[in-house]
C-alpha cells in the first residue's frame, strides 16, 4: 500500500462501484457482454460449417446411392421426378452440366478416371464437395478460423476460372458426343 496514493485508491473504488452499478442494473448480462462479441461469431461460423458439412454429405451419399449411367449422361433420371436432358432431345447437343451427376456417382464410388471422363468439371466439383465436407466438419467440431482463409479466396478471378473450366468441360462433352463416344 506504500506505493499507492489516496487519490489512486479513491479512483479504484469508484471504478469498482461503477462496475457494481452496471451489474445491479443488468443482473442477466448478455453472452456477448460476458464472453465478448467474438464468441457469438465463432458459434455462428460453427453452425454454418455444420450445415455446409451436412449438405455436402447428403450430396455425396445420394451420389454414392446412384448407379452411374453407362452412356455418361442420364444418371440424374434415377432421382424422381427428374427427366432426361432436354438439350440432347431438342438440339442433339449436351447441356453445360451433362454428365455431372454421372461424374459425382463415379467419384463417390471411387472411380475417379471414369468420373473425369464422364464430365471433367463434375469430377472437380465432386472432389471440391468432398474436401468441403471434411473442412466444414473440422470447423464445426473445433471452431477453427480456417473458414476465413477460404472466404478470402473468393475473388472475381476464381469465379472467372470456374466459368472457363465449365465451358471447357462442355466443349469436351460436345467433342465426345461428336466422336460417337459416350457422353
Amino acid at each position: 500500500m506504500e506505493g499507492r496514493s489516496p487519490r489512486g485508491e479513491a479512483a479504484s473504488r469508484r471504478k469498482i462501484g461503477q462496475g457494481m452499478n452496471e451489474v445491479l442494473r443488468d443482473p442477466m448480462p448478455s453472452v456477448d457482454r460476458v464472453l465478448g462479441a467474438g464468441t457469438r461469431r465463432i458459434g455462428m461460423e460453427r453452425l454454418v460449417a455444420a450445415v455446409v458439412a451436412a449438405a455436402c454429405l447428403a450430396l455425396l451419399l445420394v451420389a454414392a446411392w446412384l448407379e452411374p449411367s453407362l452412356t455418361g449422361v442420364g444418371t440424374h433420371t434415377q432421382i424422381v421426378p427428374l427427366r432426361s436432358c432436354a438439350w440432347i432431345e431438342v438440339a442433339g447437343l449436351p447441356c453445360p452440366t451433362c454428365g455431372m451427376t454421372t461424374a459425382f456417382a463415379h467419384a463417390a464410388d471411387g472411380r475417379f478416371l471414369q468420373s473425369f471422363l464422364a464430365q471433367p468439371m463434375g469430377f472437380v466439383l465432386a472432389m471440391l464437395t468432398a474436401m468441403t465436407f471434411w473442412v466444414s466438419l473440422y470447423i464445426a467440431l473445433t471452431g477453427s478460423p480456417i473458414a476465413r482463409v477460404f472466404a478470402r479466396m473468393w475473388r472475381p478471378s476464381v469465379v472467372w476460372i470456374g466459368a472457363a473450366l465449365i465451358l471447357a468441360s462442355w466443349g469436351y462433352k460436345i467433342w465426345a458426343m461428336k466422336q460417337g463416344g459416350d457422353l
